[in-house]
């Protein structure tokens, strides 16, 4: 496998911009927190990603001084390139470096930009970017089990339900499971040659052989 001999970058910047071909993923930054309150405050996208309460300004700012304070987070702005529109949120969070073990959202907020691919292209930068740059091996999420779409989603992108966390999730007075999905380094790189690639280049650049 590919990364055996691959350690985690300790040093992984969070500062890297992620370029695709219609979106790039920039660092969040305080500027974006309007679109945060928006989005969880919008009641429907609440229910479909799991989250139970809008944030207030105050809340949201707490939030952003977490999110810097958290070593194991990497927080982008999903943004079109088209008009550098904000349109959504993505990241790492949960972090463990000595298992390799990461856990992965992307949260899609402005309403007109679902269904468009975005999402799609999103999930293929951060997973190139958390196999091929940063080394990791195992990468997982936590799906609200009525959310059919999103299930579909994430098993397009090749994750693989592994659990259900029975009656997790409680919303307007309903029970619903949590669906637990996962893909692994090897499962990603059969169908991703370029992620091959590019843990190779990272591998011969971080080689003593190679100084």
């Amino acid at each position: 496998m590919f990364g055996d001999n691959m350690p985690i970058r300790e040093n992984a910047s969070k500062q890297e911009t992620l370029t695709g071909k219609g979106v790039y993923l920039r660092p969040f930054g305080r500027g974006d927190l309007p679109y945060i309150r928006k989005w969880w405050n919008d009641a429907e996208l609440r229910r479909l990603i799991g989250e139970v309460a809008p944030m207030s300004r105050a809340e949201t700012e707490k939030w952003y001084k977490e999110l810097l304070r958290d070593k194991d987070r990497i927080w982008f702005a999903i943004v079109l390139k088209k008009g550098d529109r904000v349109i959504g949120e993505a990241g790492l969070l949960r972090m463990f470096r000595p298992w390799r073990n990461t856990d992965m959202t992307i949260i899609i907020g402005e309403r007109d930009a679902w269904g468009k691919g975005y999402g799609t292209e999103v999930g293929r930068l951060l997973l190139d970017y958390a196999f091929g740059r940063l080394g990791f091996h195992r990468i997982s999420v936590g799906v609200v089990g009525f959310n059919k779409k999103a299930l579909r989603f994430w098993e397009s992108l090749g994750f693989k339900k592994e659990g259900v966390e029975r009656d997790e999730y409680y919303y307007d007075n309903e029970y619903s499971d949590g669906v637990m999905m996962s893909i692994l380094e090897d499962e990603y790189e059969k169908t991703h040659k370029d992620v091959v690639r590019k843990k190779a280049e990272v591998s011969k650049r971080s080689s003593p052989q190679s100084a």
